[in-house]
């Protein structure tokens, strides 16, 4: 039994949930959301709660609707609170700065890292170094953060590279003499 799956979602206020055959739509202050739940999940609303239940008793089914319940949940959150990934940039000359729906980091090439910033998504630069991306889409903001964390991953020796607020770097022992 799914432990995650037997959970109700429940709706707060001001976020409404539509459904169209299997496709689930939540609509919140913060925008609007999709997804279709799979076809070996059935589920219901009953007042302000969302129910799932799987069809079968097989392994696939039980996955599903764990993962069914997670991907509303974090669309009602989403819709209602938003979500935010901050990066750091760590180095002698890595710094970036935000300019409308683009995102320029100079990290150490030898030319400026251009990326376009997707629509739904706020990027803001703090004192040159902390980048935030915040948006109402989890998977999207997560997504992006590890886009632009691919363009300079920390490197273990002298931690120089684009990193998560708090993410710890395992840093390796230079060369002996």
């Amino acid at each position: 039994m799914s432990r995650i799956g037997k959970n109700p979602v429940t709706l707060p206020d001001g976020v409404e949930a539509t459904f169209a055959g299997r496709d689930v739509t939540i609509k919140g202050p913060k925008g609007s959301l999709n997804w279709t739940v799979p076809f070996e999940i059935a589920f219901e609303q009953a007042d302000k709660e969302i129910t799932f239940t799987p069809k079968k008793e097989d392994k696939q089914s039980r996955a599903l609707w764990g993962l069914s319940r997670a991907m509303v949940q974090n669309m009602v959150t989403g819709v209602k609170e938003g979500y935010e990934k901050s990066l750091e940039l760590r180095g002698v000359g890595y710094r970036a700065q935000a300019q409308g729906q683009k995102l320029t980091m100079q990290l150490g090439y030898s030319h400026p890292v251009e990326m376009d910033v997707p629509a739904g998504l706020t990027a803001t630069v703090e004192n040159n170094t902390i980048v935030k991306i915040a948006g109402f889409d989890k998977q999207l903001v997560g997504q992006f953060a590890a886009d632009v964390r691919a363009k300079r991953k920390p490197e273990p020796y002298k931690g120089k590279g684009v990193r998560y607020v708090g993410e710890y770097v395992v840093m390796k022992e230079g060369k002996k003499k």
